[in-house]
């Protein structure tokens, strides 16, 4: 979990630096690529990196041991809530760790559906959230209030032996029980699962349509909305770096990254309070911390940050959102 190193920010370029060391420029000398916030449609909130289990490629280190980003309070979560409704964001994603382990989740989940926000929840479906007090909240709040919430459940592969094998023993019967159990009462669900699983995407769907069908679940394999498959994220991984003119050159556009429309919420081990980071690929990167409310991390300026734009100065903004196409909403 090591900060990459960074050269300040200069007007002039470095005559030689690392890929991804300086936040203006690359390791070329080409200006780096910058995104700016077209609206704050997806605010996310790290419940907590604590989780159930630990998984072989979680980008995040999720663990029953991490802790590096703690609990986030019902309280802390409500003045975000708030200041969200000023920007007249439509979406709030709880992510974690897992979430249903931080003792405030339900009083969260209900506070942002209270609010009408359509609220996305991604899951291990395990046992956190298959103890019989959280299932009983859990079809109360379906039943008051469940049209605009979404369960996104993680299933890395549609074998037993392949999941088993990058989340544990056991932990792919598990999630199908607690998929199946939100399929019985009705919650809206997703599948998150990872292409290079497959030898490609369309590959993939095939093979969870089957797993899908057998079970019955109310899941359109071809919705890439309801079948999410996620390209990888290995910050070992060399990738290029992202400039001005790879925008006509990729033919992607900046207004759809990631960061173009969302922003996280975390709490630091130790930090009186949460702060606010471009996305949910970078929580740990102290230098990707923007401000501690939403309004002030619009203008954050110096460093990753220009006038509120994110400079694309990490590995995972090149592999997972512009080359991948990835997006955690």
């Amino acid at each position: 979990m090591t900060t990459l190193s960074r050269f300040s920010a200069s007007a002039l370029r470095p005559s030689v630096v690392q890929k991804f060391a300086d936040p203006d420029w690359t390791a070329k000398g080409e200006r780096r690529a910058r995104v700016w916030l077209k609206r704050l449609d997806t605010l996310w909130i790290n419940t907590g990196t604590l989780c159930n289990i630990e998984c072989k490629n979680c980008y995040i280190l999720s663990s029953p041991t991490n802790d590096a980003l703690v609990y986030i309070s019902g309280s802390e979560t409500a003045r975000f809530l708030d200041e969200a409704k000023t920007f007249e964001t439509r979406e709030i994603g709880f992510t974690g760790g897992e979430p249903f382990l931080n003792p405030d989740f339900l009083d969260m989940l209900e506070d942002a559906l209270q609010r009408d926000f359509e609220v996305l929840v991604l899951t291990n479906a395990m046992q956190p959230m298959q103890r019989p007090p959280i299932k009983q909240r859990m079809i109360d709040l379906k039943t008051r209030l469940g049209e605009k919430l979404t369960l996104r459940v993680s299933l890395d592969h549609h074998s037993r032996d392949l999941h088993d094998e990058e989340r544990g023993e056991g932990s792919f019967d598990k999630a199908l029980e607690g998929i199946s159990w939100l399929a019985e009462h009705g919650f809206n669900l997703a599948i998150a699962g990872r292409v290079s699983l497959y030898e490609c995407e369309a590959e993939g769907r095939e093979s969870y349509r089957g797993l899908i069908i057998e079970n019955d679940w109310p899941i359109d394999a071809d919705d890439n909305t309801q079948l999410v498959l996620f390209p990888e994220m290995d910050g070992a991984d060399d990738t290029p770096e992202i400039t001005g003119a790879c925008w006509d050159i990729l033919k992607v556009k900046p207004s759809d990254m990631m960061c173009a429309s969302s922003r996280m919420v975390v709490k630091r081990k130790g930090a009186a309070a949460p702060v606010v980071l471009p996305c949910t690929l970078l929580p740990y990167d102290e230098a990707f911390e923007m401000a501690t409310t939403l309004h002030e991390a619009v203008n954050s300026d110096g460093g990753m940050f220009e006038r509120g734009a994110v400079k694309l100065c990490h590995p995972h903004c090149s592999k997972f959102c512009v080359l991948g196409g990835g997006s955690c909403s």
